[in-house]
C-alpha cells in the first residue's frame, strides 16, 4: 500500500481526501501534521490514523510515508511542494498549485532534480463523466463545436475564511476560476489564446468576488463567470452546430447534484443521458496517482497541465486590470 502523509488538518483533507484515500484500493493514510500536536492527534485518532506529527518538518523526514498530500493555504502551495519533494516524497498538492504561471517551472524543476512526482489536485480530471464529454465531441455527436458555456459560483462572506485573505491566495478566480478552464482546455484539447475579463473585487476583502470572462480559442468561443458571493449554481454547456452537451454537475460531483451529462439533438426533440452513480472523484485522483508514482502508464494531471491553465487565469487577472483583450 501506499502510505500518506497529510500536511495539515485543513477541512477539505478531512472532508474530501482522508475519506477518499480510505475508499482508495492502493492508498492507506499513514501520517496526519499539523502545528498544533493536539489538533493533528485529534484528527488521526477521528479517521484511525497510525501516526500525529506536531510539525510539518517531522512528517517530511518521516519513512512513514510514501506521499504528501498538501491542503495548505494556495500562498504556501509552492514553498511545501518544494520542501516535500526535496525530502523524498510524492507530492499532490491542492489547487491552484501556485497563483502564477512561472512559479510552477520551479516545480517542474525540482521534479526533475529529485525523480518524485509531483501534481495539482484536480480532482475533476478524473471523472469519467467528462471522458464521456471528451468522446462525444471527437466523435461528431454535437457537430462543429462553437460555444463553451460555464458557470460555478457560492456565497461566502465569511472574514476568517481562506478564500476571502488575499495574502493567502483568496479569491474566486484561484478557487473555482480554475474549473471551467481546465475541463474545457482537457474535452476540446485546445488551448486559449486569448481572454477579455471583467473582474470585481470586495472592497473590504480585497479578493476577487465575481469575474466574467470571453475566451478565445481557435476555433471556438467559451465564456464563463465565477463568483464567491453569488447563489450557488454550476453548469457547463458545450453548443455545437448539430446538438450540445450539458453537464450537469460539472465540478462538485455526488455533492452539487447527481452525476449526469446529457446531449442534445439539433432540434431538441431528443436528448440522451449518461449517468455515473457511486464514484468518488477524489478516490480515483489518489488512485491514478499512486500508479503514476510506481511508473505506470496513467493519465494525470501533470505540471505542464498545471502551467497551461494558470496561463489562462493570470490572462484573465491582467485583462481584468486592463480592460483589454490579452494574450494567455
Amino acid at each position: 500500500m501506499f502510505n500518506w502523509g497529510i500536511l495539515s488538518t485543513a477541512k477539505i483533507a478531512q472532508e474530501q481526501l482522508i475519506p477518499a484515500i480510505m475508499q482508495s484500493e492502493l492508498g492507506n493514510v499513514a501520517a496526519i501534521a499539523s502545528r498544533d500536536l493536539a489538533r493533528a492527534q485529534s484528527v488521526a485518532e477521528r479517521f484511525g490514523v497510525p501516526h500525529a506529527f506536531g510539525s510539518y518538518e517531522e512528517m517530511l523526514a518521516s519513512d512513514k510515508v510514501d506521499g504528501i498530500y498538501i491542503p495548505l493555504p494556495t500562498s504556501q502551495h509552492i514553498e511545501w511542494s518544494i520542501k516535500a519533494a526535496k525530502a523524498g516524497k510524492h507530492v499532490l498538492c491542492e489547487k491552484p498549485i501556485s497563483l502564477n504561471a512561472e512559479k510552477i517551472k520551479e516545480l517542474v524543476s525540482v521534479q526533475q532534480e529529485t525523480g518524485v512526482l509531483i501534481a495539482e489536485a484536480f480532482m475533476v480530471y478524473y471523472h469519467p463523466q467528462w471522458l464521456k464529454v471528451q468522446s462525444l465531441i471527437a466523435e461528431g455527436a454535437i457537430g462543429t463545436l462553437k460555444h463553451v458555456q460555464g458557470s460555478f459560483t457560492y456565497f461566502n462572506r465569511d472574514s476568517n475564511n481562506m478564500r476571502n485573505k488575499p495574502e493567502l491566495g483568496g479569491g474566486a478566480l484561484p478557487d473555482i476560476g480554475v474549473y471551467p478552464t481546465i475541463v474545457t482546455r482537457m474535452v476540446t484539447g485546445q488551448e486559449p489564446r486569448s481572454v477579455l475579463a471583467k473582474v470585481e473585487r470586495d472592497p473590504e476583502f480585497g479578493t476577487d468576488i465575481y469575474s466574467t470572462m470571453d475566451v478565445s480559442f481557435s476555433n471556438f468561443d467559451m465564456s464563463f463567470y465565477v463568483s464567491t458571493q453569488m447563489a450557488l449554481r454550476q453548469n457547463m454547456v458545450f453548443h455545437g452546430d448539430e446538438g450540445f452537451i450539458e453537464v450537469h454537475t460539472p465540478f462538485n460531483a455526488g455533492l452539487y447534484g447527481f452525476d449526469e451529462v446529457t446531449l442534445h439533438n439539433q432540434n431538441h426533440s431528443e436528448v440522451q443521458s449518461f449517468r455515473f452513480g457511486g464514484l468518488n472523484q477524489y478516490a480515483l485522483q489518489v488512485d491514478n496517482f499512486v500508479r503514476k508514482s510506481r511508473g505506470e502508464d496513467v493519465r494525470i494531471f501533470d505540471l505542464q497541465n498545471s502551467i497551461n491553465n494558470q496561463k489562462l487565469i493570470d490572462a484573465i487577472f491582467k485583462s481584468g486590470e486592463s480592460g483589454d483583450r490579452e494574450a494567455v
